[in-house]
């Protein structure tokens, strides 16, 4: 794409820029921080988008500079050098126009949310929560990496070690743009540890990837949600076991219901089932949205059958594979360790490639 096709909707930007100023100068813009905070972000993304523009502009000035005086040029040495001139500047302003483009892409308002992940073994019995048990350590470890906290906020294990369900938020630095790609059902096939013939086997376990959301972007009324206590069943000590700590919220309006039993207060269970709920609400509400734009939408879990994969762990031939965007990475024990990147950033890249194929800028 050349940089006059997307010169039109440089212009738009330009008037929602000042629109944004205008907004941000509002006196009473003072009493809602998240829509600050959003103006905030578009703003800086549009003066980046205008910096890079003449940036570009300059180039193209500077290029038309060097072919004329390489064409008008009699001293060979002098042409020579115009050339070359010509050459830098040209790579230049095509870094310079995929970077613009990169920008102009349409932004999820989601990458910057800190998230709520689930994950639950699906198909293939204790292996399946064994893997799932796997999955939750590879997610804690690549947190580390990145420097994000990561807080267990429900956690049930099973008898053979595994992981019946485990609830966990992790909060950084654009986290959701990364680890939305982690959302689905993730297939494993290899020879269990109990497996005595050595037959390979194939299990799945579904994992959610929500946007956490704020008690400003979801308003709940009160009248709307119903509290339940109960006796924890789970794992944490004797204290837990024995009151009646853990806590069910449940949304009325929808029937939506979680629970949280991981902290001996009461009260800290009740703030942890809140913040799942609004999560999923959120995401329910997201997806509602977008079904009505596209209909044909599928659900981001689906029923966690075999077939209904978005990646596939081969244990024998040591790949992993993402099927959403054909991409392979031969080192399965390096993945499984915590190093998501080496699929994720792929995962980024080829999303990428695909939206600037299908950007209309008009």
């Amino acid at each position: 794409m050349k940089p006059d096709d997307f010169a039109p909707y440089i212009q738009s930007l330009k008037k929602r820029h000042d629109e944004i100023r205008g907004l941000l100068s509002s006196p009473d813009i003072y009493s809602r921080p998240a829509e600050i905070k959003n103006l905030s972000r578009e703003s800086q993304r549009i003066e980046t988008i205008l910096s890079l523009k003449e940036k570009l502009e300059r180039i193209i000035k500077e290029l038309s500079e060097n072919k004329r005086l390489a064409a008008e040029e009699n001293d060979p040495e002098m042409k020579t050098l115009a050339g070359q001139e010509s050459q830098k500047a040209e790579i230049e302003k095509e870094n310079l126009s995929k970077q613009i483009l990169l920008l102009l892409l349409p932004q999820d308002p989601n990458d910057t949310k800190n998230i709520i992940v689930e994950i639950r073994p699906a198909a293939g019995g204790d292996e399946a929560g064994l893997f799932s048990a796997e999955m939750f350590r590879a997610y804690r470890s690549y947190a580390e990496s990145q420097k994000w906290k990561l807080e267990v906020l429900d956690l049930t294990s099973n008898s053979t070690g595994g992981i019946k369900e485990v609830i966990f938020s992790i909060s950084g630095e654009n986290v959701y743009s990364r680890m939305k790609f982690e959302s689905g059902v993730h297939r494993v096939q290899r020879v269990p540890a109990t497996e005595t013939s050595g037959r390979i086997h194939t299990s799945t376990i579904t994992v959610a990837v929500m946007p956490e959301a704020e008690e400003v972007e979801l308003q709940i009324k009160p009248s709307e949600l119903k509290f339940d206590v109960f006796r924890s069943s789970g794992p944490g000590g004797q204290s837990v076991n024995t009151t009646d700590s853990a806590v069910r919220a449940t949304h009325i309006p929808t029937g939506l219901s979680v629970a949280s039993q991981q902290e001996k207060s009461q009260y800290r269970n009740k703030e942890t089932a809140l913040r799942i709920l609004r999560s999923k609400l959120l995401k329910m509400k997201q997806d509602e949205e977008a079904a009505k734009q596209s209909a044909a939408k599928k659900s981001q879990i689906g029923s966690g059958g075999r077939s209904e994969k978005i990646r596939t762990y081969n244990f024998p031939q040591n790949r992993v594979t993402d099927h959403r965007f054909n991409i392979n990475v031969f080192n399965l024990p390096e993945i499984i360790e915590g190093n998501l990147s080496l699929i994720i950033n792929q995962a980024i890249e080829a999303e990428k490639e695909e939206k600037l194929q299908n950007l209309n800028l008009k």
